[in-house]
């Protein structure tokens, strides 16, 4: 499909956002209500494998949604990717081995391991160039709507009539996720047939080298992510705040905020630049962390990090785009992605091996992040060297 106008609000758009917030939705409902359901299997000592397995799925799976996108098409991904948390969803109250769980939440990690490939991909293969940054702010905001509504739905139908309904509902929202999506144009040309060959993948096609610059600041800047949902529970109890999602509130509020504006501002400015401020404005968000005595400075740093990672997403996941050759933009995608989960997985394991349960290492484990994300800032000021073919975007290699 070519990007003949300036125009990025027509209907394709607005169905693929709105396909984006139930999905985001259907798997984020359940994941308050997990742990309780894994205990009462007697799987208690097994919570921490709720997120961990789910994320390593998503990150092997990369390659082959990568792969399938620019082969089989951007569509049948997204399909694909739905449907699993529409099987998953209606599995869950089925089984009653701690084993089968922790193996369907293996498996339910497929969904997002494929979804936003295709849904990347497809975005930009429908936005103009010029304000490709802002289209993808907007699908990052209605993720970020599906996430946040998500787990207070799931946790009112959990408390106001069961856990089961709650599972149909997930099931529900991705399946009109699904719905949404069929009948949708394909944007891919030169699309092949799906055949088993091609789940076969070989070494080149795990990462695509020309995105290495976007793909290292993801993997950098999303440590703190992995450090933020493993201490910040822990943290908030130390100081005293009873709820502790409080801090979350606070992080999306502010993350949603900033995507109405944040995408458009890298198209204007380039998105280097925004990613600079994103890295600094990170880093203090975790200097802030370090130095909270209070909940009202631990807030406030809730809301400088959720400014810094609504700035980061739509500009990282843009200038993937840019650099990457049309025919491998869901490998190019697919190796964004790698990189945001290992960094939120390795970011989680490192915060709670320098935490350890110690309340005197919190600001050391803070401070310590804090400096990991600024290498981000150190690499887009003093290492790499952008080549601009267009105003505000930086690029090496781009097809209109």
């Amino acid at each position: 499909m070519h990007q003949s106008t300036d125009r990025i609000y027509n209907l394709h758009f607005i169905l693929l956002c709105l396909s984006n917030a139930l999905f985001s939705a259907s798997f984020n409902m359940m994941i308050p209500e997990l742990p309780a359901y894994l205990t009462r299997m007697g799987g208690e000592d097994y919570k921490g494998y709720i997120i961990g397995l789910f994320t390593l799925m998503a990150g092997l799976s990369r390659p082959f949604s990568g792969k399938l996108t620019d082969t089989v098409g951007r569509v049948p991904v997204m399909i694909f990717g739905s449907l699993v948390c529409v099987v998953c969803s209606l599995i869950y109250p089925l089984i009653s081995s701690v084993g089968a769980f922790l193996l369907l939440r293996f498996f339910h990690g497929f969904s997002t391991g494929f979804k936003p490939t295709g849904t990347s991909a497809y975005v930009s293969d429908i936005v103009p160039v010029t304000r490709r940054g802002e289209a993808m702010g907007m699908v990052g905001l209605f993720s970020t709507i599906g996430m946040a509504m998500g787990p207070a739905l799931g946790g009112y139908v959990a408390v106001r009539w069961n856990i089961d309904v709650m599972f149909q509902l997930s099931a529900a929202f991705a399946l009109l996720s699904v719905v949404i999506l069929v009948g949708m144009k394909e944007t891919l040309h030169n699309r092949q047939r799906f055949r088993v060959s091609l789940l076969k993948i070989s070494g080149s096609e795990i990462f695509e080298p020309k995105v290495w610059p976007p793909v290292l600041i993801c993997f950098l800047t999303y440590f703190s992510y992995g450090a933020v949902l493993t201490i910040i529970p822990d943290f908030s109890t130390y100081l005293g705040i009873a709820n502790k999602g409080l801090f979350f509130t606070f992080f999306t509020v502010s993350s949603v905020g900033i995507r109405f504006i944040a995408g458009k501002v890298s198209d204007k400015y380039g998105r280097t630049p925004i990613l600079k401020i994103s890295a600094t404005t990170m880093a203090i968000s975790m200097v802030l962390m370090a130095v909270a005595s209070n909940s009202l400075i631990l807030l406030a740093g809730a809301v400088v990090y959720g400014i810094s990672v609504g700035l980061n997403s739509p500009a990282v996941t843009a200038w993937t785009i840019d650099l990457s050759d049309p025919q491998h933009r869901g490998r190019a995608l697919a190796s964004m992605y790698i990189a945001l989960e290992a960094g939120i997985g390795l970011g989680a394991y490192f915060s709670a091996l320098i935490y350890h349960n110690k309340a005197e290492r919190f600001p050391l484990t803070f401070y310590l992040f804090a400096a990991l994300t600024f290498l981000a800032t150190i690499y887009l000021s003093f290492i790499y060297k952008p080549k601009k073919i267009a105003p505000g975007l930086e690029t090496v290699n781009i097809r209109n």
